[in-house]
């Protein structure tokens, strides 16, 4: 959606504040809010036959996707999506905290984020050359039905992990009501404050993100498959590299001093705004395009110990319900509002500042890493004496 959405807004006539909602809150509405009641069904139901269904749904909605004729359809379908994405994440990180010891957490929820960044550089550079060749609808073909066929895959593949394995305490826990569950994860206060800063962080990086190269195709006047090339190399390098450090300086920090698991996203947030200053406000697009591996690398670090976190202080039978939760604050904050807040600023700046109302818009985003800073914080202060109350 994100590399497509200048030729998508130009077919469909749309203005930057329309972007803002396919991207953001259109799509984390029900990828928030539905998250929840299928995480608490995956906490005692097969979490591989819900993540192959969801996978199934949510590549069916990207092929329609390539249907829509206007804003609302675009809508609906991004909305589609949103709920099939729903049924992927919380299932996935509960299976992977029964697949490793809590020592190893951090970088196995890195090496899962890879996917991220490894999906980004293909989607970036099959997109574009795809659509450049045959439009943008048939972008979302192409990548659509490779995902439903590959549904069959996981369905085959994903071993269902024994609940709990690589905690013994757990086999004694009783499956946990609603109730119980939300007055586990709410009571921490590190919980708490972690969510917020992530909140916080993702409200900036999606802000920047999904109209990223919306920005270079405007203000640098590059060609689509320029673009697409140079993001989808420099994001999918810089992301898995990023993600992967971010894992393993929280685990080895983290095995002396728990707090670096707090540590890690604070100081992602502090570092990252270095090359993206640089990237928004250089006029030389050599340079711009340079400053997007860096500042991937860096701000993609926050990721596994992020979810570290959020699995650490509940027990195995609350940990898709705990992800749920995380993405919650992750997506609630970050995806619902970054995009839609760069899009209505832009369309705001626009009449005085043309082109470059994208850039002051982006780099009003950055403002939220002071709140993300500060409750990562917070959160450290908690995180040894919660990780205690974990029963």
């Amino acid at each position: 959606m994100i590399i497509l959405q200048e030729d998508i807004k130009n077919d469909l006539l749309l203005s930057d504040t329309q972007l803002g909602l396919l991207t953001g809150l259109a799509f984390a509405v029900l990828y928030t809010t539905l998250g929840i009641p299928i995480a608490k069904y995956a906490d005692t139901r097969n979490r591989k036959n819900i993540l192959a269904f969801s996978l199934v749904f949510w590549s069916g909605m990207t092929v329609l996707s390539g249907r829509a004729q206007n804003f609302f359809q675009m809508m609906l379908t991004r909305i589609g999506v949103s709920a099939g994405e729903a049924g992927g994440m919380p299932p996935s990180h509960s299976i992977i905290s029964d697949y490793f010891p809590p020592k190893q957490r951090a970088t196995a929820f890195s090496i899962y984020t890879m996917g991220l960044y490894i999906g980004i550089f293909v989607g970036f550079i099959v997109a574009a050359v795809i659509a450049e060749k045959y439009g943008w609808r048939a972008a979302f073909y192409a990548l659509g039905i490779p995902g439903i066929l590959f549904a069959v895959v996981v369905y085959f593949t994903v071993k269902e992990p024994i609940r709990g394995r690589q905690d013994p305490e757990a086999v004694d826990i009783k499956n946990p009501t609603f109730l119980e569950v939300g007055k586990a994860v709410f009571s921490k206060k590190s919980f708490m404050y972690m969510g917020l800063g992530a909140g916080f962080t993702t409200f900036t990086l999606y802000g920047l993100n999904n109209f990223l190269p919306s920005y270079f195709l405007r203000y640098h006047e590059l060609g689509l498959v320029e673009v697409s090339t140079t993001l989808g190399i420099s994001v999918g390098i810089g992301g898995v590299l990023g993600a992967l450090l971010g894992g393993v300086v929280a685990d080895r920090k983290g095995s002396a001093d728990k707090r670096w698991y707090l540590y890690v996203p604070l100081l992602a947030c502090i570092l990252c705004t270095i090359p993206a200053m640089i990237m928004l406000y250089t006029d030389n697009s050599t340079v711009a395009l340079a400053m997007v591996l860096p500042y991937t690398l860096l701000s993609s670090a926050f990721n596994g110990p992020v979810y570290a976190v959020g699995q650490s202080l509940v027990n195995a039978k609350m940990r898709a319900f705990a992800s749920a939760i995380t993405l919650l604050f992750l997506n609630g904050i970050g995806m619902a509002f970054g995009p839609l807040f760069v899009g209505l600023l832009s369309d705001i700046l626009e009449p005085q500042h043309g082109v470059l109302s994208l850039r002051y818009a982006i780099s009003a985003c950055f403002l939220s890493f002071l709140l993300a800073i500060c409750f990562y914080w917070k959160a450290s202060q908690h995180y040894e004496a919660d990780l205690k109350r974990v029963v």
